[in-house]
């Protein structure tokens, strides 16, 4: 899988979240939370925006990004430009790290175990983008809770893909 593909993909879906994190009425409905629904958007924010940095940015692209996983779920009314500014850092580790990844890059083991386990770089990135796609799915339907609006804001769009042309 070309690297420019998933580069692609991943920061459509951080530009989705940018958005729908600009869609909520104020910071404040961000952090709202819902009976068995535990994690607010402002969460999911910070936990895709930390995840993306760790692994793609410092780990493929050596940057310097300390990951504080814990604190990715623990804080709490951080405001909305501080999402978005976590939400563009994410985007600059992928845009600046997965172009430069090899074929020899990607068909070794990523670089730190995961879940106790050692994965193929490829698999793990085509992994991560999965979990990116799920938890903006997510972050969808808490906007839909909290605001009552079923609005689009673009998510997913085939038309944001490198290689869509008119039919």
């Amino acid at each position: 899988m070309p690297t420019a593909h998933l580069k692609t993909v991943i920061t459509r879906e951080l530009r989705s979240l940018a958005r729908e994190i600009q869609a909520y009425p104020d910071d404040a409905s961000i952090w709202r939370t819902f009976p068995g629904v535990t994690n607010s958007a402002g969460t999911l924010a910070l936990h895709l925006a930390g995840n993306l940095q760790h692994y793609v940015g410092a780990k493929l692209g050596g940057s310097e990004y300390q990951r504080d996983r814990a604190a990715e779920f623990a804080r709490r009314d951080v405001p909305r430009p501080e999402l978005l500014r976590e939400i563009e850092r994410a985007i600059a580790a992928a845009e600046g790290t997965l172009p430069g990844l090899s074929d020899r890059d990607l068909t070794g083991d990523f670089p730190e175990a995961v879940g106790g386990r050692i994965v193929r770089t490829d698999e793990f990135l085509l992994h991560l983008a999965a979990h990116l796609g799920w938890h903006l799915g997510q972050v969808d339907y808490h906007r839909r809770l909290v605001t009552g609006e079923a609005g689009e804001i673009g998510a997913v769009a085939v038309t944001e893909l490198s290689t869509a042309r008119p039919a």
